[in-house]
């Protein structure tokens, strides 16, 4: 991707692993930029990389843009079966200029460079309906506290108040920034429970649910459209 000049940011499990979340995943999850001229781009990245699309939808900026992943499978020895997932549009995601511009990006062995989507943005884009996500979720999130509560900065702080689905961290982290913990709560309610963990466990549950069932409404018409696309096959 990088060689052929490709705005793409690395997501999914192979990202987790890079934020000290470990999962094994034999996928490459890829968040990309669906104007013109990137999708050109990829197409030659994918086509040196001897990929073909492996299901519907086809690889079309509209369906890009719509939300959907198009899927393809490489063939190069180097790369032998290896699947390639892309998506451009995500759901509570902000747009890809935006993950662009807050990307990470991680010096590999050898010295080349990957770019990833942030670390809140990884985690937004976790929020599904898939058990696997929320465990990763809380995986990533507390990597990131113990790293680095020592000596946070603001954002940091905010980012655990907004993220965090540990109920004793939470907790912690309240009785020690209470005035952030207090700002944070307008948009996240639950905070206000603190320190009663009982409570704040259940908040937690309640919470996942609500997006659980938000990213399968907002999937409904997707899954609906893929079906329609599988049976004119």
């Amino acid at each position: 991707m990088r060689s052929n000049g490709v705005r793409a940011l690395l997501m999914g499990g192979q990202a987790c692993v890079f934020y000290g979340a470990a999962e094994f995943s034999r996928d490459t999850d890829l968040a990309v930029l669906a104007d013109d001229l990137n999708l050109e781009r990829l197409a030659k990245a994918l086509a040196e990389l001897e990929a073909t699309a492996i299901a519907v939808p086809p690889f079309l900026a509209d369906y890009l843009h719509r939300g959907h992943a198009v899927h393809f499978r490489c063939m190069h020895p180097e790369a032998y079966r290896m699947r390639v997932d892309v998506m451009s549009t995500m759901r509570g995601v902000a747009p890809f200029p935006q993950l662009w511009k807050r990307r990470t990006q991680i010096e590999l062995p050898g010295g080349s460079l990957c770019d990833l989507l942030s670390l809140p943005d990884l985690v937004q884009a976790k929020k599904t309906q898939r058990d696997k996500d929320w465990p990763m979720i809380r995986r990533l999130v507390e990597a990131h506290y113990f790293e680095n509560q020592q000596a946070p900065n603001p954002s940091q702080v905010r980012f655990w108040f907004r993220e965090l689905r540990t109920p004793e961290l939470l907790t912690e982290l309240g009785l020690r920034f209470p005035s952030l913990r207090l700002r944070a709560s307008t948009a996240r309610p639950l905070l206000n429970l603190i320190p009663d963990p009982a409570r704040l466990e259940q908040a937690l549950v309640e919470e996942e649910m609500h997006e659980r069932r938000r990213d399968r409404d907002y999937w409904l018409p997707l899954k609906s459209e893929l079906e329609r696309l599988r049976h004119a096959d």
